[in-house]
This record gives C-alpha cells, structure tokens and sequence, in this order.
C-alpha cells in the first residue's frame, strides 16, 4: 500500500523567450506508465516571472516498492492554457524517479532543453512531503481590512502569501491566495492545507504571512506582513505592518492620510576649522587618498542605511561653517556641489563625491551655526507641494564635530521644526564633548525653546559615530533609525497646527562671523 506525496515546485533562472516581457512560465508534470509519458497534472501559471515559485501541490501515490519515473517540463504559456508544443515555449526539463526525490526530501536539477543541451543556467527544485493518514488536512480562510493602497488610479489589488519557516530558517511556500481586484477588504477563498506543509505537523511553529498588490509584469508592491503560527490562526487577528515603515495602521485612523511615504533626506556637512586643517592627518576632514576620512565613514555607513528609505535615491547635499568660492565668505548654509538651483547628489555615491569635490576648494571657518541649515529644511517641509496619495516627510541628516555656537537659536529653530514633518538624526564626529547634543535630543527631558516653549514632539536623534565604528552596519541602523518611525507616526497622529509664528530667518541674529 502506497502512500501520499505533496510536490512543490520552483524554479530559478528560467530562459526568457518572451521579446516583449518575460515568460510566463508552468510546470507540467509527467508519469511513465507502459513506456508512454501522460501528464498527471501541472502547477499554476506565474505571471512574466524567471524564478517562480509555485504555489500549486502536486500530489502522488508513492509506492516505494516501483520505480516511478517521472518527467517535469516547464513551458512559457501564451494567453490560452493550453501548452505550446512550439520548441521556443519549451523552458527545460528535467527526468527523475520519485524514489529519488523522496530520498533528498529538496532536490535542485539543471534543466535541459532537447537533446540534453543545457538551458542555460535553469534549474529545478522540487519539495517533497508525505502525508500520512486522513486527519491531515485543515481549511483556512483569511480577510484583511483597511489595507495600504499602493495604486495611484484604483485601489490595491491584493493576495496573500503564506510561507512556513523552517528550523534552519530557510521559507517554504505554503498557500497563495488568489488575487481580489481593486479591494482594502479583501475577503479570500477558502483552502485546504496538509498540516504537514502548513506547519511540519508542529503547531507553535512561526509562518510568515505577506500581503501584496498584484502587478501583471510581476512587479508586485509589497503591503505588509505578519508572523503567526497555527495556534494562533485558530483564534486572532494581525496588524499587517511593511516593517520597513513599521507604522502601525491604528496609530493612523486619524490623520486621515493615505500611508504612503516619500522620503526626502538631506545631509548637512560640518565644515567649520575646529574639525583641523583637511591637510593634516589629525584632521576629521583629512584628504586622504588611501581610506575615507571619519566624515566619509560617517556618511558613508549613515547614509547607506537610510538611502534605502529615500523615495527617488536623491538626497540634498549641504555644507555650513566654511568660506566658500567665489568671494569666500562664510556660509552657513550652502550646495556642496556648488549648483544653489540643484543641491540634489543622486545617492550616497554621489554625495560622497561632492564632499570629495568640494573640500579643496574651500576654506574652513565658524561659527557653527546649525540653526540656518534646519530652518531651511523645515522650510521645504512646510512646503505646499503637495504629492497624490502620498504623506512627504523630511529626514535632515547633521554630520558634526559637536560644539554648536548658536545653541539658543538652535533650540527655537528644532522647536519651530518640530510643527513639521521632518526628523533631525545629528551624528557626532569624532572624539568631542557631545553634552550640547545631548541636550537636542530631548531624551533626557524636554527640549525647550529659549522662550521656555516645549517641542511639540521630539524630532532629534543624536548618534556619537565614535560608538559605532566597530559595531555591525545593524547595530548602527537600529540606533539611527530607532526613533524616526514613532517620530513619523507621532507627526501624522497629532494633525499638526503650527503656532502662529514665522518660521525663523536663516540669517543668524548678530552672531559675528568669527572662526571658532
């Protein structure tokens, strides 16, 4: 007597025969019965995708005293369902008995094309479980409320995915649902599932869940996640949370905004002489051939971490405490690349090349005033522009040695700021007395305006990068960006209304410009 065997199929690298976009590739799978090949059954056909996972089980009787040969063929399918028999549909196969993957339990073959010719670097794996009894089987449905609407013209179109996580942390795909279209409340079919594939038979094992807006050239945008097990599916219901925003729905009811975020960053250089001569070895801005300098390695390792973040990979380069060209005179506030129009670098690539540009030509001066710079900022965040369907925010990235001169100023210019969507991470250069940063970042107590007037929220993170050197770029991610998705949230949440104010000029009142 026989028993049950749940396939599951993936495949990597598959041919691209389509001109227009890429194939669209299914799996049929074979058995030999009297010498004759006939199809069993074949899996879904995955939409313009090369390395799909199939979500369809393929089921067999395995009786493991026969050899049972079979036969996957993988074909690119065109509109109607039927298969091509047309050579440039077929995508590759692969023979093996079922003896052979039972054994391997995954088992990862080339694919060959006719005649045993390689299809190029195509290959095949295939999954196999037993199920064992009657009792395996469990029905699931799911429905989601509220979800993110990631279309600009119709609402999302949704389906979820459910994977199992193995104890080598490795995923399988278990489910996927099919997709609802145009539907925040999506209410998916139910489905049967071996509780073996679903969780190895072990209830309090984790399984991932995704939610994702269908895209028909298999660009699907991501919504959100959770993690659940199937305990838990008895009885509960998730936040779905795309971790990279880790913003919560809930905290979002109010603000009545779409959750979709564009990202500005912008990074502003200290160039003020306390950091030392750039000639000079000791020096934080040191120009050295051989190794990036520490502001280098600030802004290299900061930046990378929040590039991922930033909606078009742009960020705004700016630069404060140096006489700059032509007349050199002292800016507090000014395009590392020269260009006042277009202070725009693409990526950190571009505005490490900037800096390296721009340091020979100027002359480090003071004071170091910060307050022009996230007046200027806050500005632009205020700024009416507003984009279709999606909540800007500003993150203003300060890179500084730590003595700020115009402290009182400072304090009233984060104070305005705070009334805007914008976050200020300062990252502390060097080995200098950072108490003044400490005290802009509010965690100690409440920062407070000379007037005595408190921050509506606390927008500043101060990281001392001295900290971070060795540490992993994990460590320094989490530290940088702990605070700035509650700061995001906290913004939408408190339906802003800046005080009747002007926000402030970025002409320093009275400070004389004196190096520091």
């Amino acid at each position: 007597e026989g028993w049950k065997m749940e396939l599951r199929v993936s495949c990597k690298s598959l041919l691209d025969r389509d001109t227009l976009n890429k194939s669209d590739p299914c799996v049929m799978l074979m058995v030999q019965a009297q010498g004759q090949w006939t199809e069993l059954d074949r899996t879904e056909v995955i939409k313009s995708n090369l390395n799909p996972v199939f979500a369809k089980v393929l089921l067999l009787d395995y009786y493991f005293e026969e050899v049972q040969k079979l036969r996957f063929e993988v074909y690119d399918i065109h509109g109607t369902h039927s298969i091509g028999t047309r050579d440039d549909d077929f995508l590759g196969g692969v023979e093996c008995t079922l003896g052979q993957i039972v054994a391997q339990k995954k088992m990862v073959k080339p694919l060959l094309l006719k005649y045993g010719k390689y299809a190029g670097k195509s290959t095949i794996t295939i999954h196999a479980e037993e199920i064992s009894g009657n009792n395996g089987y469990v029905e699931l449905s799911f429905c989601a409320k509220k979800l993110d609407d990631k279309d600009l013209f119709s609402k999302s179109d949704p389906f979820l995915e459910i994977y199992r996580v193995n104890d080598d942390g490795t995923e399988q795909l278990v489910h996927r649902t099919e997709v609802i279209k145009n539907n925040l409340n999506p209410v998916w079919e139910p489905f049967k599932v071996s509780l073996i594939s679903l969780c190895s038979c072990d209830e309090d094992r984790k399984l991932r869940c995704l939610v994702w807006d269908y895209d028909s050239r298999g660009k699907h945008d991501f919504i959100g996640e959770f993690y659940a097990t199937f305990k838990e599916m008895q009885k509960v219901t998730w936040e779905c949370v795309n971790p990279k925003y880790k913003l919560k729905k809930k905290n979002y009811k109010n603000s009545g905004k779409k959750e979709h975020l564009f990202l500005r960053i912008s990074v502003a250089i200290d160039f003020t002489a306390s950091n030392g001569d750039p000639r000079n070895s000791c020096s934080l801005h040191y120009i050295n051939p051989y190794q990036p300098n520490e502001y280098l390695k600030a802004l290299i390792a900061v930046g990378e971490i929040c590039q991922d973040y930033d909606s078009d990979k742009r960020f705004s380069a700016l630069g404060f405490g140096a006489r700059i060209p032509p007349n050199y005179e002292v800016s507090h506030d000014f395009a590392i690349n020269f260009n006042p129009d277009d202070d725009e670098c693409e990526e950190i690539q571009g505005v490490v090349e900037a800096y390296q540009n721009c340091l020979p030509k100027i002359q480090l001066y003071g004071p170091t005033n910060v307050a022009p710079i996230i007046n200027r900022i806050a500005k632009q965040a205020a700024g009416k522009e507003p984009i279709k369907d999606a909540s800007r925010y500003h993150i203003l990235l300060i890179l500084t040695d730590g003595v700020v001169t115009d402290m009182a100023d400072t304090r009233e210019a984060i104070v305005r700021a705070s009334y805007q969507p914008l976050s200020i991470i300062i990252v502390g250069v060097g080995n200098a007395d950072f108490t003044d940063m400490q005290i802009l970042d509010g965690d100690d107590g409440v920062l407070r305006s000379p007037k005595g007037e408190p921050v509506l929220r606390d927008i500043v993170q101060f990281v001392p990068f001295r900290d971070f050197k060795t540490a992993s770029p994990a460590a320094l991610a989490k530290c940088v960006l702990a605070e700035v998705p509650k700061q995001v949230v906290e913004y939408f949440s408190h339906k802003v209304i800046p005080p009747m104010c002007p926000v402030l000029d970025s002409t320093p009142n009275s400070i004389a410009n004196t190096p520091d």
